[in-house]
């Protein structure tokens, strides 16, 4: 990685995960445990179906907090056999113990990962410091490319511009999941970088290209995948207006997925479609009977109905 002009200067359109990702919701079965059948079935849905040019395993949206290391493990083999020779597997590995966390990263890299999503570490909250030498030690530890994942509002702590700038130095770090929700950061860090962004909020998909991010780590699209990775096309062809016109068609679905926790509403309506989800699993609780019906309004109101 060279850094003889600004990287900004450098910069081609780089997208280390292509444009369209879906972080993925790990099905279970009826008692609640791991469906590996169905999560091959619901990454061949997402790759084939939708157009998915990567997948995020063992992320939130995947219930990373409730599955053991094993599961997680299992879940990345599963998935990189079912579509890991069309589509990039992303696997989520960050925790708040640096030690567990490469200990994750190396058992992701032996099951087949093409990446890893590696959090700030949550709850402990620490400095800017600690984030450096955090995603440095796994960034040393895996041969892997490596997505910081910024999203303070859950973590507690937001990452630095300086601190990513510092982190894009690292050959292996190259991209960034951004829900931190603020554009002149992320401005500011593409300014300064060769970090390829990803907006973590599906709604602000479009406001993010506009300012230089190359695609979105979505929830929504398990559902708008084709759409979403139609307006990104139109986006970067200068359609801006076509871009805009599918924007507003999908906002009520980009935010409507999140009137609860996202997992919920997508299992629900994955459920409804006839499609491998299963349960939750605790402390999250499943949709209730409100909450779908809502969920199949936001569908309709984006064009995009549920069977009823």
């Amino acid at each position: 990685m060279t850094h003889d002009l600004p990287a900004a200067a450098n910069r081609g359109p780089s997208r280390p995960f292509g444009r369209l990702i879906t972080a993925m919701v790990t099905p279970f079965t009826a008692d609640g445990s791991l469906d590996l059948d169905g999560a091959a079935r619901l990454a061949t849905h997402l790759v084939d179906e939708q157009g998915n040019d990567a997948l995020v395993l063992n992320g939130t949206t995947g219930e990373s907090p409730t599955t053991t290391d094993a599961e997680k493990e299992a879940l990345i083999r599963a998935v990189a056999e079912a579509v890991g020779d069309r589509a990039r597997i992303v696997a989520g590995v960050g925790t708040n113990d640096t030690r567990h966390t490469v200990e994750l990263a190396a058992q992701a890299e032996k099951a087949g990962a093409h990446g890893l999503l590696v959090v700030t570490p949550y709850y402990n909250k620490p400095p800017q410091a600690g984030l450096l030498r955090h995603f440095t030690a796994v960034a040393d530890a895996s041969g892997l490319p490596i997505m910081v994942y910024d999203i303070p509002h859950r973590t507690g702590t937001a990452i630095a511009t300086d601190t990513l700038v510092k982190l894009a130095e690292h050959g292996r770090i190259v991209a960034v999941k951004d829900a931190k929700g603020d554009l002149t950061a992320t401005s500011w860090v593409l300014a300064r970088s060769d970090l390829a962004f990803y907006s973590g909020e599906d709604a602000l998909t479009l406001p993010a290209l506009a300012v230089g991010s190359v695609g979105v780590v979505g929830t929504s699209t398990h559902f708008t995948g084709m759409q979403t990775k139609q307006m990104i096309e139109a986006y970067e062809a200068g359609d801006t207006a076509a871009a805009l016109a599918l924007h507003r068609r999908l906002l009520p679905l980009f935010t409507g997925i999140f009137r609860t926790q996202g997992v919920i509403l997508v299992k629900a309506g994955l459920a409804a479609k006839g499609l491998p989800a299963g349960p939750v699993r605790l402390p999250l609780v499943d949709a209730t009977g409100d909450e779908l019906a809502q969920l199949r309004a936001d569908c309709a109101a984006a064009g995009l109905p549920l069977p009823e």
